[in-house]
């Protein structure tokens, strides 16, 4: 390992080789409240206003103490930033840190897990990472994933659809009353995932095999309207706001399975589509409408 610090962008990547690492500065900080003029000349419309705000930062030099930056290829955005990036650097339009992609693979097959393995393995040889280490973060992280999830008491409000920026529909759902259930943005980015197996002989493999599993990512085959299914048996909300950007094309396909499972759950819902990320188009004003209204009724 060296001195030299990285970070990350977009979900399911690695975090027991990140925590083994031991130089690790977290994902990239997005603001979706910052112009981006360098960036919209640079990046497509349906690009996830995300990566517009990394890589005006980008571009201003802001990112440069960084040596690295692990681009996840399990998120649309994310893989095609990776290019740009490198694009941008090669045409000296931009410098800062190396861009490096982690070619993680989602088909739910054998050869995917295999490939992803591979993809782990190059990576913590590029850091610098033995399995001794890798196998005593993977025993950390696990005692991470393994911490009970302690539902708070009240009515409680579960957003689902994209991942918030930060937690400013969450406070609009505190202030009608309700406790907010639902990850934003950098959230879902360091969420560790489901559980590594640990004592193999092959820790990058077992990690392989945790992040094939994991859900999360534009580009993951699990089913969408299960999964809100679940997420509802175990939160027991009052309510749902399902919330989707504009940009966010991939997983606008599952709506009408999603609008199925609200429908036969009885839950009060409300559904924003086509939305903006900053929440300046009258969002948070309809959230609030909709919680105030269910807020006269008794509870469950």
């Amino acid at each position: 390992m060296t001195d030299s610090v990285f970070a990350s962008v977009g979900p399911n990547l690695p975090q027991d080789l990140f925590a083994a690492a031991g130089n690790y500065a977290g994902p990239l900080a997005t603001d979706a409240d910052r112009p981006t003029p360098r960036a919209d000349a640079w990046l497509e419309s349906k690009f996830a206003p995300w990566g517009r705000s990394i890589v005006e930062a980008w571009a201003a030099g802001e990112l440069d103490g960084l040596t690295k930056v692990i681009f996840s290829r399990a998120d649309d955005t994310a893989h095609r930033l990776y290019y740009y990036v490198c694009e941008l650097q090669q045409r000296g339009a931009i410098g800062g840190p190396t861009p490096y992609i982690l070619d993680i693979a989602k088909i739910p097959r054998a050869t995917s897990v295999a490939r992803t393995a591979h993809a782990v393995r190059a990576l913590a040889k590029e850091l610098g990472i033995g399995d001794a280490a890798i196998e005593a973060a993977i025993a950390a992280t696990n005692r991470r994933r393994a911490a009970p999830s302690v539902l708070p008491d009240g009515r409680r409000c579960l957003l689902v659809g994209t991942p918030p920026p930060d937690r400013r529909l969450h406070q609009v759902i505190e202030a009608c009353g309700f406790a907010p259930m639902g990850a934003t943005l950098a959230e879902v980015w360091n969420d560790p995932g489901p559980m590594v197996d640990q004592g193999t002989a092959d820790p990058c493999e077992a990690i392989a095999r945790s992040i094939h599993a994991d859900p999360a990512g534009s580009r993951s085959f699990a089913d969408w309207a299960e999964l809100l299914r679940a997420e509802i048996v175990r939160v027991a909300p009052a309510a749902v706001v399902l919330w989707r950007i504009d940009e966010d094309e991939a997983q606008a396909w599952h709506l009408p399975a999603q609008r199925r499972v609200l429908a036969e759950s009885g839950v009060p819902a409300l559904t924003l589509t086509n939305r903006r990320w900053r929440a300046d188009d009258g969002a948070p004003e309809e959230i609030a409408r909709f919680l105030q209204s269910q807020a006269k009724d008794p509870p469950r």
